[in-house]
């Protein structure tokens, strides 16, 4: 801690938060007792995805897009392939929605439990990573790394392999994956279901700051399932669009102290993510994963976004529960993709990452070339109120001393698991009393 000239100034400087994705930093301004300014910057270098896609063959941009994320690339491809096809008219059949389900389960799967136990576990626990967890509660670790596992492994056998996988088109699959193989993946699902049950059980009992926010949310929303793969947009205060009213409502502006866009629906802030799903489709879980909220103390809304990562936990056991339904239920998709022509237009694809909507839309042209892609993620639509949660945790922390207050503005970012990019990891946070 630094003191400026005046009485009372004080100027906390923090770098190094890890566990996050990418590189950013945070400034806090606070005068007389009023916070000024917060800023989430966001420094990584643009990398101009939506300029390389123009002039592309439509049914490349799965392939390039899926770059954007080594976490998510299946959210990159799906949207990408529901833009497409959008634009193109064509509707693919039950078998190939169902097996494009099951992939992107076996990313929620490996991504929920990536940040569960390696990114968000360690600000509940006292440690400062994994590796200091690894000592303190080795099984949670071996537990979350099983878990991460299975959904690489639902992903190689569907995908054709973990990170980019190479068996997604436009259309459906280049391949149906044989039923044995898929077979395969059952047993290694109950067992995961099991783990990812035990680790409702331990996040569930993580002591979290009493902090509620009065979010809009803003998720997916289908009439008999659990929102993933496609759906209408919803949020809580009412609205109910079709992808292509989203995509036209959602505006996005440069600031001077970011590289990441700001996004708004219809001028305002609002909240995507685990939060939001559950708050708008808490009512289509079912089996053991309606169970696991119960047994949570999950009421039907969580405001308290140090209680996502029991969200999250439950969406764990939906996803390793949907999975396992879809396994045992398989049949090949015959023939595993449909044709599609391109043609003249506008498409948009909307898709729930593990992090929040997914938002892709593209103008083609008669000949099938991208004429323009705009490329919206999570992270750009939560920022501003990953910036409001700030503000309310510097606000209500003005007595804390600046260690505890930098520490709860960091878990305060984590709580959105904010992929800021593939790259890792640091967030300098900067916190100024003049």
């Amino acid at each position: 801690m630094t003191h400026g000239t005046r009485p009372h100034d004080r100027r906390v400087s923090v770098s190094g938060l890890a566990r996050v994705e990418g590189e950013g930093g945070l400034h806090v301004h606070v005068r007389d007792g009023t916070v000024t300014d917060v800023a989430l910057d966001i420094f990584e270098p643009p990398r101009f995805f939506e300029s390389l896609l123009r002039g592309r063959r439509f049914d490349e941009a799965p392939d390039i897009t899926a770059r954007i994320c080594g976490i998510c690339p299946v959210a990159y491809q799906m949207s990408a392939c529901g833009a497409m096809e959008d634009v193109c008219r064509v509707e693919v059949p039950e078998r190939v929605g169902a097996l494009r389900r099951l992939l992107y389960c076996g990313e929620w799967i490996q991504s929920h439990a990536l940040h569960i136990t390696l990114l968000h576990a360690p600000d509940f626990l006292g440690v400062a990573d994994a590796v200091a967890m690894a000592e303190t509660d080795p099984e949670a670790l071996r537990r979350g790394l099983r878990l991460r596992r299975m959904g690489n492994r639902i992903m190689e056998v569907v995908g054709g392999r973990a990170v980019h996988p190479v068996n997604v088109r436009v259309g459906g699959f280049h391949r149906a994956p044989d039923p044995a193989d898929i077979a395969s993946l059952a047993e290694p699902l109950r067992r995961a279901l099991d783990d990812a049950m035990d680790t409702l059980a331990w996040v569930s009992a993580f002591d979290v700051p009493d902090v509620h926010a009065p979010y809009r949310f803003v998720a997916l929303a289908a009439p008999d399932r659990y929102p993933i793969e496609a759906g209408r947009v919803v949020s809580s205060d009412g609205l109910d669009l079709e992808p292509a009213e989203f995509a036209a409502r959602v505006s996005q502006e440069q600031v001077a102290h970011s590289t990441a866009l700001h996004a708004r629906l219809d001028g305002r802030p609002y909240l995507t993510g685990p939060l939001a799903r559950y708050a708008l489709a808490h009512d289509r879980l079912v089996g053991p994963a309606a169970d696991a909220a119960r047994s949570a103390g999950l009421g039907p809304v969580v405001t308290n976004p140090f209680r996502s990562i029991v969200v999250r936990a439950v969406e764990l056991v939906y996803a390793c529960d949907e999975a396992l339904r879809l396994v045992t239920a398989y049949q090949p998709p015959d023939p595993p993709a449909v044709d599609v022509v391109p043609r003249a237009g506008v498409g948009v694809g909307v898709t729930e990452a593990p992090r929040g909507l997914l938002l892709h839309r593209y103008v083609l042209d008669a000949a099938g070339r991208i004429a323009e892609a705009q490329i919206v993620p999570p992270t750009a639509q939560n920022q501003l109120v990953i910036e409001e949660d700030l503000r309310r945790m510097v606000v209500g922390g003005p007595e804390l001393d600046p260690t505890e207050l930098q520490e709860r503005c960091e878990r305060a970012v984590r709580n959105h698991d904010p992929c800021i990019s593939c790259a890792a990891h640091f967030l300098d946070v900067t916190v100024e009393h003049p």
